[in-house]
């Protein structure tokens, strides 16, 4: 089984593969620790279990990638194997030592864990602020490195504006994607866990809980006319990010989201006809 980054954007994140020149060691188990910037919180138990027992009678068949930090090694690639292993009861297991600095340990374990797709709708979102805030990604430059579109990007970062209750609904699977995309639109966060709260009573889809949405949004609020909508879809695709338009009988607004300085001079770039 090979944790490697597929469609990699550069030859940095070809770093977890295994070379026929890199020297192989054995260390104890307890010496190994987790990687402090892995996105994901949820392992797959049978699929542990299944890689587990492969282990117990084929052996780790690629080391684990870690780095030195002083007297433990901090994996880099090959989280779910170490779980296997210890599973498995192994006492020790084989690994590559690479030299990596906190920047790229944060970048190697959030761009291979988005790669393989398999995240939480929150731990994903996690990851993208994350590379957003820490590494000074743009909404723009991250979806080019994971290969999603921006929309995509901003869907996910929308979540973490939740309140937690409702995101742990969201990670644990209670809620899809699409019943948190449906809350995120809304305003009072104590509506938000009110609906959230009904959703799963009634075991609402996502279509039902959109017009449920839309149905106890608040009553002075203007109606979007459809000329209205297409003007929203129209900036949105020119600007990558979520426009919301308000208008009322005396005046209107345009609300433009971006979630870091660098994506907000680049709208004002855009804006002014400068890129």
């Amino acid at each position: 089984m090979r944790d490697t980054i597929k469609q990699a954007p550069n030859a940095f994140f070809q770093e977890d593969t295994v070379r026929a020149e890199d020297p192989i060691m054995t260390v104890r188990c307890r010496q190994v620790k987790p990687n402090p910037f892995q996105p994901r919180r949820y392992f797959d138990e049978q699929a542990l279990d299944e890689l587990a027992r492969s282990i117990a009678i084929h052996g780790i068949l690629q080391p684990i990638i870690v780095r030195k930090n002083k007297q433990y090694y901090e994996i880099v690639a090959g989280e779910r194997r170490f779980r296997a292993s210890q599973l498995a009861g192994l006492q020790e297991v084989p690994v590559i030592v690479r030299d990596f600095d906190e920047k790229e340990m944060m970048e190697l374990a959030l761009l291979e864990n988005l790669q393989r797709e398999n995240l939480t709708p929150i731990e994903e979102a996690e990851a993208y602020e994350a590379l957003i805030q820490h590494l000074g990604f743009t909404q723009e430059q991250l979806a080019e490195r994971v290969g999603k579109s921006r929309p995509h990007i901003a869907n996910h970062l929308r979540l973490l504006k939740l309140p937690q209750t409702v995101r742990n609904f969201v990670d644990s699977g209670e809620l899809s994607m699409g019943h948190g995309r449906a809350l995120a639109g809304v305003k009072s966060a104590t509506q938000i866990e009110q609906l959230a709260q009904l959703a799963l009573a009634k075991k609402l889809n996502v279509r039902q809980l959109e017009q449920l949405v839309k149905e106890r949004a608040p009553k002075n609020k203007a109606k979007r006319s459809t000329e209205l909508q297409a003007v929203e879809a129209i900036l949105q695709e020119s600007l990558g990010t979520k426009v919301t338009i308000r208008r009322s009988k005396k005046k209107g607004t345009v609300e433009i989201d971006f979630y870091s300085s660098e994506e907000l001079q680049q709208l004002v770039d855009k804006l002014l006809g400068e890129e």
